[in-house]
């Protein structure tokens, strides 16, 4: 990636006004479903290299995305692809829509480029940590523009690619963008893994690391101490419950004998 590089990008303002009106929307309705198209077309400088993506979600999941660059649609759903098809030039005429309207911003601005929005990131597993058994570890890239970003996964240092899978970029919030990159694993106890986000708004790429640690058990003296002082507690209400009663039934009684002052 070359630092040096800025970009420009055009403002989705009719998905942002949508958004905002079914927000304002659902404070007075219930909305039990909502269904996302983003289109976004963008230039880097100097490069001139141009790149653009089409994605439909639905209640935060990607159903599918076409890339400007390969001109094909990816489904990231497949149960969607056996009753519906998508036709990839309307995707392709959506983001051409969206260059001409970058071209046009571009000139009212006088060329003005975008600022850049350093991402944050984090590491965590698909499901609970079992040593040695096959799980997913996932890297979560937010809150970053332009959305030009590179995941890299290092284990004991070393690059690491086979398997690994990434989403398109997901809206994110203020206009900006996030990311998440999939890595199968087998955690081992002593391994090391790095997730390395690499985004023109960071001096240095950005690493998140993280290590399979078997969770510390409780001593067995430990165990028996709070058996035993559960048990206790337990007897203590069983005796005390009975005694609180009847006392409560005595004093009733007497305020009854004694009637009204």
């Amino acid at each position: 990636m070359a630092s040096a590089e800025k970009v420009t990008i055009t403002a989705m303002a009719a998905l942002i006004l949508n958004f905002a009106a079914l927000l304002t929307l659902s404070a007075a309705l219930t909305v039990e479903h909502i269904e996302v198209e983003l289109d976004f077309f963008q230039e880097s400088f100097a490069s001139k290299e141009e790149s653009g993506e089409f994605l439909q979600g639905f209640d935060g999941e990607d159903i599918l995305h076409v890339d400007l660059n390969t001109k094909q649609v990816v489904w990231r759903l497949p149960e969607y692809e056996h009753y519906c098809s998508f036709d990839v030039q309307g995707a392709l005429s959506s983001i051409a829509v969206m260059k001409n309207n970058m071209e046009v911003l571009m000139k009212r601005s006088n060329r003005t480029q975008s600022p850049n929005a350093a991402p944050i990131a984090k590491l965590y597993l698909r499901t609970p940590l079992e040593m040695g058994d096959p799980n997913m570890l996932i890297c979560f890239a937010d809150r970053f523009f332009p959305p030009v970003l590179n995941i890299k996964w290092l284990k004991n240092g070393q690059p690491v690619s086979k398997g690994v899978e990434e989403t398109a970029f997901y809206p994110s919030v203020d206009a900006t963008f996030r990311k998440f990159s999939y890595l199968p694993l087998v955690p081992e106890d002593g391994d090391v893994y790095v997730c390395q986000v690499e985004h023109w708004g960071l001096d240095r790429p950005l690493e998140v690391a993280w290590t399979p640690k078997v969770p510390t058990p409780v001593p067995e003296t430990m165990e028996n101490t709070l058996c035993a002082l559960g048990l206790a507690l337990a007897i203590l209400g069983i005796i005390t419950g009975p005694i609180i009663f009847i006392k409560a039934r005595r004093m009733r009684s007497n305020t009854r004998g004694r009637g009204a002052l």
